[in-house]
């Protein structure tokens, strides 16, 4: 990256925690990066008064405005566009991205998930660890590529799964940790890069937009 901080837009579909934890980080000039923006498809969103109170911009992209998914997804890619990110931060965004972002920002997007991928993909991966019967379970920070968790993977942290976890508490513990994993994995990237290799990511490696 420049020595400018990194433009950050983070998307968000809820109370944007992850964001929230996004904005605190950055408030240090030493994380090398800010929040430009947080988008979201959800007018509702109550991140977007955190957000506002912030000080950060704000734009809301409904899918119920459009007359299909491809408008969207095109009318979400240009608003992302807009802000001129250098990385895009899918925060508990609940919608899939379509080529138009993914081909603007390929490389660029980073997403989470609340399970050690590529264990328990989907929306039900809490649920889905607990039945299972695993004794370890976690968080995954990837890169968002065309599929459903497939992204390659920038990171992990495991969480211990307790005799009397139910999907809440499980899911409550996992979080916590996967608010610092993200904001750890996105401060190293912003300041130290990061290289792709097919599936195999390496942080702290120079990428072709350390140059611009």
């Amino acid at each position: 990256m420049t020595n400018r901080p990194a433009r950050l837009v983070v998307l968000i579909s809820g109370a944007g925690s992850i964001m929230s934890a996004l904005v605190d980080a950055s408030r240090d000039v030493e994380f090398g990066a800010t929040v430009a923006a947080v988008v979201t498809e959800n007018p509702n969103a109550g991140g977007l008064s955190v957000a506002a109170a912030s000080g950060i911009p704000t734009a809301v992209v409904a899918l119920a405005d459009f007359p299909d998914r491809l408008t969207w997804d095109r009318a979400l890619a240009r608003t992302i566009d807009a802000f001129e990110p250098d990385l895009v931060v899918c925060a508990g965004f609940m919608k899939l991205l379509g080529e138009p972002t993914l081909a603007a920002h390929a490389g660029r997007i980073v997403n989470t998930h609340p399970a050690l991928l590529p264990a328990f993909p989907g929306a039900k991966a809490v649920a889905d660890a607990l039945a299972a019967g695993v004794k370890v379970t976690g968080c995954t920070v990837m890169l968002v590529d065309e599929g459903v968790d497939t992204g390659p993977i920038l990171a992990q942290a495991a969480v211990e799964v307790r005799d009397d976890d139910t999907r809440a508490t499980l899911h409550d513990r996992i979080k916590n940790v996967e608010r610092d994993l993200v904001v750890s994995t996105v401060g190293t990237m912003v300041r130290a890069g990061w290289a792709i290799d097919g599936r195999i990511t390496r942080l702290g490696q120079h990428t072709r937009r350390d140059k611009e």
